[in-house]
């Protein structure tokens, strides 16, 4: 009668410790052990250390499913779980205050000056904040096209800039603002601070700087 647990008891000991070695789930691995205590023979019961080599191994995996959720909720509030819905974001036009790459083709800039100015300069940045170009625009809001000129009339280089536009009345200034312009989405990654899209010229920008999307 003794000889039938026995087996039971060494073929449940050797599926826990297959599942222990697969990665079995945890609760998976509960119900194997309890099982195999259920079924030992009572006459020659489990050895203690071998029953402690059992108990260790329970440990472990549960606390490789522990780190697992752990590694999980860490990815998803780091932004992780943002990550596959902005890359439907990939090859269209985010609009942005942020530096932005020019090189031949224009720019779109979505301009706003102070409603009561009666003249407008739109002043053009390089990447060092350092002041390429200026000149005056209409009063107007809405987008128009940036070609990329300085005051001579010359392509400026390839590179990223940023915009302001200087909003006057009577000859002086009464108003500056950040012009936004539109850049293409090339890509997005995680950062320290979160998810963030990468633009044309590898300039990444997070989400929050970020006012629109189009195709």
């Amino acid at each position: 009668m003794g000889a039938t647990p026995a087996n039971s008891t060494t073929g449940s000991a050797s599926v826990i410790s297959a599942a222990a070695s697969t990665g079995g789930d945890f609760e998976t691995f509960l119900k194997m052990l309890t099982t195999q205590l259920q079924n030992q023979d009572p006459l020659s019961p489990m050895e203690s250390t071998e029953f402690a080599v059992q108990l260790a191994t329970f440990s472990g995996v549960e606390q490789q499913a522990r780190t697992n959720s752990l590694l999980t909720q860490l990815v998803e509030s780091s932004g992780g779980g943002q990550l596959g819905q902005l890359s439907t974001w990939i090859g269209r036009e985010v609009r942005t205050t942020a530096p932005v790459w020019f090189q031949d083709a224009p720019v779109t800039l979505e301009l706003a000056p102070a409603a009561d100015a009666d003249s407008v300069t739109l002043v053009v940045l390089d990447a060092n904040g350092r002041e390429v170009s200026r000149e005056n625009v209409g009063t107007g809001a809405g987008e128009v096209d940036w070609r990329g000129r300085n005051a001579d009339g010359e392509l400026l280089p390839a590179g990223l800039y940023q915009f302001r536009t200087e909003s006057l009345k009577g000859g002086e200034v009464v108003a500056t603002a950040d012009v936004a312009a539109y850049s293409k989405v090339t890509g997005a990654e995680l950062t320290a601070t979160g998810s963030a899209l990468v633009l044309e010229g590898d300039n990444a920008v997070s989400l929050d700087e970020v006012t629109a999307v189009r195709e």
